[in-house]
């Protein structure tokens, strides 16, 4: 027998799943920033820090 969903279950399962969506959203914001933070640095380190990286996933650098 299936319980009824009630509106209260229905808030929290969608709240639940806005949570997951803004964490995504954020996460691939986070990574991008990082992603491009770095790739055009001007700082030798970090530039060296992650050359290899780009290069094998195809971002230029030089």
């Amino acid at each position: 027998m299936q319980i009824p969903a009630t509106s209260a279950s229905i808030h929290q399962a969608a709240a639940r799943s806005s949570g997951r969506v803004l964490a995504s959203v954020l996460a691939l914001a986070f990574g991008s920033l990082l992603l491009w933070g770095v790739g055009f640095a001007h700082n030798d380190l970090l530039h060296n820090a992650a050359h290899d990286t780009r290069h094998s996933n195809g971002f230029p650098c030089h």
